[in-house]
């Protein structure tokens, strides 16, 4: 059967005058924007103005936060406890959870950034301190599926929205391969893989495929805005998703 669909990207990752992606057209081409909290980019402007960006395109926000490593743009592992991971995470998903009030805007989800994405999914107890994050925000919470991500939130009783990159490689084991710079995709691979995903909930992985994980009837296909390519790879799975999701009966 296939799976309902929406198409996300992490946003607002410049900092003072430098710019990371092309938030503008991005913004154009997806449904859910997960916006930097200031750990691993962003600050006070941009998160103001990203948040702008999103309302005048119609598009649902959530909290971007990250590990606090500016240098390695939070894309390299920290040792941190589970209490004081929660506390990183509320400090920053607190400072956009402000920027949505004043412009009229709900938080729609929290999903993490970079190392700590793929830390809390392999970490039980790590994956119940973010995702108690969402809990005490009341929004749901976007990871990945058949991770400790699902397991803690189906335990804490917060909204999971299962993801899928459809810029990054997958293990033969179907574990996300977190890379600090994103190699170059052709569009001819994105469209085979979402596709595939679309129709039949499978994982393209080194080896072959997976499923997706148990349960999981709506998907969430993430884009990076800093992968080469970033604006015609979106346009490229917004049409194929329009389009399954409009023969499924789903739009």
């Amino acid at each position: 059967m296939p799976l309902r669909a929406t198409v996300n990207c992490d946003m607002g990752e410049g900092y003072s005058l430098y710019s990371m992606g092309d938030d503008t057209s991005l913004m154009k081409t997806i449904h859910l924007a997960n916006i930097a909290c200031g750990f691993h980019a962003s600050d006070f402007m941009i998160m103001d103005k990203t948040v702008i960006l999103a309302k005048e395109n119609g598009v649902r926000v959530g909290a971007h936060p990250s590990l606090p490593d500016h240098q390695g743009f939070g894309r390299r592992e920290m040792a941190i406890e589970p209490d004081e991971l929660a506390s990183c995470f509320i400090y920053q998903v607190g400072a956009l959870f402000g920027f949505l009030q004043r412009h009229g805007l709900q938080m729609n989800h929290v999903k993490p950034h970079g190392a700590v994405y793929g830390q809390t999914a392999r970490s039980p107890e790590l994956s119940r301190a973010v995702v108690g994050v969402s809990n005490t925000f009341n929004v749901a919470f976007m990871g990945l599926a058949g991770t400790s991500h699902q397991k803690a939130a189906e335990e804490l009783g917060v909204k999971f929205i299962a993801e899928w990159f459809a810029d990054l490689e997958y293990s033969p084991e179907g574990a996300l391969l977190i890379t600090k710079k994103h190699d170059p995709i052709t569009l001819e691979e994105v469209e085979k893989r979402v596709k595939k995903m679309l129709a039949e909930g499978l994982v393209t992985t080194k080896s072959g495929t997976l499923p997706i994980g148990e349960g999981v009837e709506e998907v969430s296909i993430c884009v990076h805005s800093d992968t080469p390519g970033a604006v015609e790879i979106a346009q490229t799975v917004k049409r194929l998703v329009d389009e399954s999701n409009r023969k499924a009966g789903f739009a």
